[in-house]
């Protein structure tokens, strides 16, 4: 036992922090402890200990930690080693990628079990059709032959890792379902950790959404009992610690949640599942700005897992892997359940007054007609979204923020979907009087609105931010429309991610256009995964399911791709251009993003970034910016960019960290830097 202790923090600082043990000696590496930084009292991750202190450190100016946090350790030599590979990777500290993956609770709590139908796993309900079974044998194959391989040799562990390592094995066996929606994704990604679970080894099932937790956790609680439990951001730190504590003991051996359940501590880790790969919510918005898929690669080569990944419509870069072979491409061509594609038809929006055309009202009179339901889609909350002056050109934007105001109707309130504020919306122009001004574009809150008013009897349910911010209020919502008590749900991107509904006839893509035209490489990706997406709610149970897609522009070949389904065609034309371009999947990415409420301190900081920058670029790469970022201002804070851009991520790492290193922060004032690599937007 040493007498002192090396903490990180949740803090920008690459070094660790010496402080002496605690007289109670409860402190060990893998535990939390309160210590004294600054005036401050904080709360640290204890990464080592020993018996002397680095050199140049005084006795005298050691401080003691006041407190720990942890009766048991709650991270290992394997988790540690996880951090330090994320800090490495993603440019952050040790102390901030431990933050991200460690529970933030003091105690344990409780949290309600997964539904426990069976104490056993028990065995699959559904028989397999030939494309599942061909798909299960070939993601259980190299586990078998893992598991052959280990006879024996159970306890040569080390040497087997140092063989790996020395044979240069990087990537693990990878698979992906492609598949369209409705034909059994989900019962081989089950059979799967059905395979893993009896041979004795964990799995970790990843979703987008915390909407899909629940409905994943429902049917893997049902398969596979106290075996199973979750982990996602709705859950108190109480009642994580609580699951992390259980999970870390091998009392759990699969774990369903979002991207941060990547991190889970599960023991001897078989298998990781990524479903709907595409998903950008896989990536994180705070630092460290981990990617749930980057992090899995990295677990499964570490832990010798094997990663299966899975969609409709995959990730430019899951395409090009699979195009090359490096991701094996496990084909599920045809519905289940007895539906099958549903028929989709673009109309054009130019002429129709209000927001839905005259196609789309014939086809919800149709489905109710038929006792059926309907979906409505908009990605757009609130009632309208841009307000502007015909007589002065006015427009009412947010006074912290470069975006227009939201109306919402229900809160009589115009506010900015980035910062939160809010106020009344002008009965006139402020700046010339007219009262021609107002706004226009629409919104969820609009949708309802007029769905209401043209089916009065009709029961309409929504579902977005705004109408789902009561705990449990989205399960609700989506239980009574599972039930059939609903008839037409209408909400954001929420309904249109993995969900499954059997009474579903009709989907109705209000405008298709929202995000298509964005300053930002992946729009047109983005656009056309949600249309796919969205489309697959309908018809998986009966072969009539109908698709209507309204949008300002019927003939733009992202449109029309995904209103044929096209997959293989969009990729090929999306692949060349961004070739052409030297956009990702053909290059890397690292955005350094300044902010600061002086435009003139952001503006000579990402100017000293560019400079700094122009002298360490690897070869074949280059520098985009500096340049204002496409939203200038959030929250009252100036925003300038610089993208660095090279063939391979090894020389741009190089390069951004000696970046970094010679960067001198605090130089221009209070300014803040953000590192992203890879990003996946670039607004």
């Amino acid at each position: 036992m040493g007498l002192y202790l090396d903490l990180v923090f949740d803090i920008p600082a690459k070094a660790a922090f010496s402080y002496r043990r605690d007289e109670k000696g409860e402190a060990a590496v893998g535990k939390r402890a309160m210590a004294p930084f600054g005036k401050r009292e904080v709360l640290g991750y204890i990464v080592g200990e020993g018996d002397s202190l680095p050199p140049g450190m005084d006795e005298a100016g050691i401080k003691a930690v006041r407190r720990v946090v942890d009766s048991e350790p709650l991270f290992d030599s394997r988790d540690l080693a996880l951090a330090q590979w994320i800090a490495a990777y993603y440019l952050c500290s040790l102390g901030q990628a431990l933050s991200a993956m460690i529970p933030s609770g003091r105690r344990p709590g409780s949290y309600p079990s997964l539904p426990d139908d069976e104490n056993e796993i028990t065995a699959a309900p559904l028989e397999l059709s030939g494309e599942q079974q061909a798909a299960l044998d070939a993601i259980i194959a190299p586990a078998i032959g893992t598991e052959e391989n280990q006879k024996g040799t159970q306890g040569d562990t080390k040497d087997t890792e140092g063989k790996e390592k020395a044979a240069g094995a990087a990537l693990p066996p990878m698979f992906y379902l492609y598949g369209i929606t409705g034909s059994g994704k989900t019962e081989v990604f089950l059979r799967a950790a059905e395979h893993m679970l009896k041979a004795g080894k964990s799995v970790i099932y990843l979703v987008p959404e915390i909407s899909l937790t629940h409905q994943t956790a429902e049917a893997i609680g049902k398969r596979f009992g106290q075996a199973a439990a979750t982990l996602h951001s709705g859950m108190s730190g109480a009642a994580r610690l609580t699951e992390w504590i259980r999970i870390k003991s091998g009392e759990v051996r699969i774990v369903v949640g979002p991207r941060s359940a990547v991190f889970a501590p599960v023991q001897n880790l078989g298998l990781i599942i990524i479903d709907e790969e595409h998903d950008g919510s896989y990536k994180s918005g705070n630092t460290p700005r981990y990617h749930a898929r980057q992090c899995a690669m990295h677990r499964c080569s570490a832990e010798g897992a094997l990663l299966v990944m899975g969609s409709a419509t995959p990730s430019a870069e899951a395409w090009k892997l699979m195009s090359e072979g490096t991701i094996k491409r496990l084909d599920l061509s045809r519905r289940l359940s007895g539906g099958k594609p549903p028929e989709i038809q673009p109309v054009s929006l130019e002429h129709t007054e209000g927001c839905l055309t005259t196609e789309l009202k014939e086809e919800i009179r149709k489905t109710a007609q038929m006792g059926r339901q309907t979906i409505l889609f908009l990605n757009r909350r609130g009632f309208a979204y841009f307000y502007h002056c015909p007589s002065c050109g006015f427009e009412l934007s947010c006074r912290h923020c470069s975006v227009s105001l939201t109306y919402h109707k229900s809160k009589g309130r115009a506010i900015c979907h980035y910062c939160g504020y809010s106020e009344a919306p002008p009965r006139a122009c402020p700046q010339c009087g007219s009262l021609e001004a107002g706004f226009s574009g629409f919104g969820t809150e609009m949708i309802e609105e007029e769905v209401r008013r043209t089916f009065p009897e009709l029961r309409v349910r929504r579902a977005d931010a705004d109408s789902t911010s009561k705990k449990g209020s989205l399960e609700e919502t989506l239980a009574l429309f599972r039930a059939g008590a609903v008839d037409i749900l209408l909400g954001t991107q929420m309904v249109a991610k993995g969900l499954n509904f059997p009474g579903v006839r009709l989907v109705g893509v209000i405008l298709a256009d929202t995000g298509l035209h964005l300053p930002d490489f992946r729009a047109a990706e983005r656009t056309f995964s949600l249309i796919v997406q969205v489309a697959g709610r309908a018809g998986r149970y009966f072969p009539d399911g109908k698709v209507i897609v309204q949008t300002l522009r019927p003939r733009d070949p992202v449109i029309t791709r995904s209103c044929a389904l096209d997959v293989a065609g969009f990729f090929e034309a999306e692949l060349n251009q961004r070739q052409m371009l030297r956009f990702p999947p053909y290059s890397r990415l690292i955005r350094f993003t300044v902010r600061s409420r002086d435009a003139g301190r952001a503006d000579r900081a990402i100017g000293r970034l560019a400079k700094l920058a122009a002298d360490i670029i690897p070869a074949g790469g280059d520098a985009l910016g500096p340049a204002e970022c496409p939203i200038g201002i959030i929250a009252g804070n100036h925003r300038r960019q610089l993208i660095l851009r090279g063939a391979g991520m090894g020389p741009l790492h190089a390069s951004a960290r000696t970046l970094l290193d010679r960067y001198e922060k605090g130089k221009d004032g209070a300014v803040y830097l953000e590192v992203d690599v890879d990003p996946v937007s670039l607004l």
